[in-house]
């Protein structure tokens, strides 16, 4: 930088704010640093960099599994916008066991990253509190627990309480309820809106009816199995999440099964028939949580509303039909 400045006959500083396009340098100013800029083929050192501020020009971003459409949508979101500030994402998936969050979590933070955008799956990250003075972390799709940071999530009660709701109108009233873990925040939530629907509709909640364990395709094939087994069982079924309502899609193509799930996913409007979703919006989770980021390392003593909840809407399609009377 210094050998750019003595090229173009300014100081050290003036080519810093044309690099990074600083409105107030003088055009004429402007077109010498770049001639230089051009002339000595200078690049930025993005180590340097690091050194001086203390933090990589990189937001970290650990989701429970990037494979899953609704995290991969939210992860390319970030992406997008950091790409946008001369900034790099890096990935990493936490799998599903809880207990492991912690060690990749903090691995992740010991790069120096600029912020963190985490979904989690433990219950608790109180062992993110020596970090939230140093890194701005901020939650998606999940609250945290144990810890004060950002946080943007969807209103999982009110999407369930709406699919479920759609089910009783057209008819059902043995509906089941596929989900993962009921202590994770996101499925609790949907259990009880599914539950409140019921109950609203003067439908006697059954237990037997709801089918927890459904974490990849094999396990919700076989946790809708399970339901299909019963004497009295569920003429249609409320999908927790995308993963367990994709692997419905075999029984719904050849069972006649109504179907609503939680989380759009690719080509679900293309299937036949086409899947009754309520539409997170991942992609919007994925930008205001990467602009919060850019907003904290830019303004770190402003005040920030910490929890935020994204509205959902349910985008009706051909898997859900009206009850057939029994024969």
């Amino acid at each position: 930088m210094r050998d750019v400045a003595a090229l173009a006959g300014v100081s050290a500083k003036t080519v810093s704010r044309v690099f990074n396009d600083d409105p107030h340098v003088r055009p004429e100013t402007k077109e010498r640093v770049d001639s230089a800029l051009r002339e000595l083929s200078y690049v930025p050192n993005t180590l340097a960099t690091t050194f001086r501020s203390g933090r990589a020009p990189v937001i970290g971003v650990a989701v429970p599994d990037i494979a899953d459409p609704f995290f991969g949508a939210i992860a390319k979101a970030i992406e997008t916008l950091a790409a946008q500030h001369d900034m790099s994402v890096v990935i990493t998936s936490l799998g599903d066991d809880g207990t492991r969050e912690p060690r990749i979590v903090q691995s992740l933070l010991r790069q120096a990253l600029s912020g963190l955008i985490i979904a989690p799956l433990s219950h608790d990250q109180s062992y993110l509190g020596s970090w939230t003075d140093r890194t701005p972390l901020v939650f998606v799709d999940r609250q945290p627990t144990g810890v004060l940071a950002d946080s943007f999530t969807e209103d999982d009660h009110a999407g369930a309480h709406q699919a479920t709701t759609h089910l009783v109108g057209h008819g059902h009233v043995r509906i089941g309820f596929v989900g993962d873990d009921a202590s994770i925040p996101t499925t609790s939530g949907r259990l009880a809106g599914y539950r409140a629907a019921l109950d609203e509709a003067g439908i006697e909640a059954d237990d037997d009816l709801v089918a927890l364990g459904a974490f990849d395709r094999a396990s919700a094939a076989a946790a809708c199995t399970a339901l299909a087994g019963l004497a009295d069982g569920p003429t249609a079924l409320f999908s927790s999440n995308a993963r367990a309502t994709m692997s419905l899609v075999p029984l719904i193509r050849t069972g006649g099964l109504t179907v609503a799930g939680f989380g759009d996913f690719p080509m679900a409007d293309m299937l036949t028939p086409a899947i009754t979703v309520v539409d997170q919006d991942p992609a919007a989770l994925g930008t205001l949580a990467a602009q919060r980021v850019l907003d904290r390392l830019a303004h770190p003593q402003r005040r920030y509303r910490r929890r935020t909840v994204l509205p959902v809407r349910l985008v009706e399609r051909e898997s859900c039909r009206s009850r057939a009377p029994r024969g």
